[in-house]
């Protein structure tokens, strides 16, 4: 099972500054759903490989308003974000509504499942890193 993300940096929900502890439960499905290469939006990419090699994958992820991010998981990875938002996340635990700011880093012992979708009015960019072995 895998375990949730652990925020690093601290974010703004709501008006408020707060470091962003997120538990992700597990929902078992994880064999059935794409990575966040393969997953998309409406049938487009929202996700480009910047490198890959046998020891690492590097992915940025680009979400202009509106557009998401289809239910997906994602192995252990650690994340930085080059552009924030407002951002709706949805796992099992429920939707929530959350400000990333921009500059906020992120690891994650990977996630089972997760869908989000960028309800701001700006762009928001995620650069996720997975090592692969």
């Amino acid at each position: 099972m895998m375990s949730g993300f652990r925020i690093f940096s601290r974010a703004s929900i709501g008006g408020l500054v707060v470091s962003l502890p997120v538990a992700l439960s597990a929902c078992g499905t994880t064999a059935a759903l794409p990575d966040p290469l393969a997953a998309g939006w409406l049938e487009k990419p929202v996700c480009e490989r910047l490198h890959e090699s046998k020891r690492q994958r590097i992915l940025r992820c680009s979400f202009p308003p509106g557009v998401g991010h289809e239910r997906h998981f994602h192995a252990p990875h650690f994340g930085y974000t080059l552009k924030g938002g407002l951002m709706r996340i949805t796992d099992s635990g429920g939707a929530r509504e959350v400000e990333i700011d921009e500059g906020v880093s992120f690891s994650s012992d990977g996630i089972d499942w997760h869908e989000v979708l960028n309800i701001g009015d700006t762009s928001a960019q995620f650069l996720i890193i997975e090592a692969k072995e």
